[in-house]
């Protein structure tokens, strides 16, 4: 579904991105892992056109992402920390959005009743707690079933029961077909989820490919522990 060649991104002097080159399989759920300013949340931008490369390319389903916004709308997103208007509820905004979409009958019911977020959802949203705004985030990510869902950082703030929610959506999606690009600092919650993996160090992909093969080629039982010698290796 994408494939990012040579992609480059300067900060000032500061390179942040150097000449990665990554294939995200359709129907998989793809992590993206590495230490704090390896480069993640800056690729992650650069996918969702965010933030605009310096080089290289990146092709969503062989099209070229350039100055056409318009893929954007089979990408569902769900940052670490949303931003909402304080002043809508929960259903204020989505009916809003669904409103400029013109896609009416777009949010997941069942996630919402999964989450039990049906007595929030006409409150107003700087009076909900964190787990439960998280979870608001994550009904809005599959608004509009999106193709591609980007998920940054998705159970942090949320209870052991909305997690297993979260992720069980996660797994029936891809399930369907869906395709996923997950960062998270947890690996366990990465084991349980991701096909493959992409390690990101200094701005670069040292590896890429089945969380399987990781494992296999570090010797190592749990991609925590892949992970951790693959940063060792390359610290040496």
């Amino acid at each position: 579904m994408i494939t990012i060649h040579a992609l480059t991104k300067r900060f000032g002097r500061l390179e942040v991105l150097r000449g990665v080159d990554l294939a995200v399989r359709p129907g998989a759920v793809t992590a993206i892992v590495g230490p704090n300013g390896a480069g993640k949340t800056t690729l992650i931008k650069a996918i969702l056109g965010h933030t605009r490369a310096d080089g290289g390319r990146i092709l969503f389903d062989g099209e070229r992402v350039g100055d056409d916004p318009a893929y954007r709308s089979r990408i569902g997103y769900m940052p670490q920390i949303a931003r909402f208007p304080e002043n809508l509820t929960a259903a204020e905004l989505v009916a809003m959005l669904t409103d400029l979409r013109e896609a009416p009958d777009s949010v997941d019911a069942e996630l919402v009743d999964a989450f039990a977020l049906a007595p929030h959802m006409d409150k107003p949203l700087r009076t909900l707690s964190g787990g439960t705004r998280q979870k608001v985030n994550a009904v809005l990510a599959f608004l509009f079933h999106p193709e591609l869902v980007v998920l940054d950082e998705p159970t942090a703030g949320l209870d052991p029961v909305a997690s297993a929610v979260l992720k069980d959506k996660i797994a029936a999606e891809r399930a369907r077909g869906r395709t996923f690009i997950l960062t998270s600092h947890i690996m366990s919650e990465l084991e349980e989820l991701a096909d493959d993996v992409a390690f990101l160090l200094d701005g670069q992909v040292r590896f890429a490919g089945a969380v399987h093969d990781l494992k296999l080629r570090t010797r190592q039982f749990t991609l925590e522990r892949a992970i951790a010698c693959m940063m060792q290796e390359e610290a040496a």
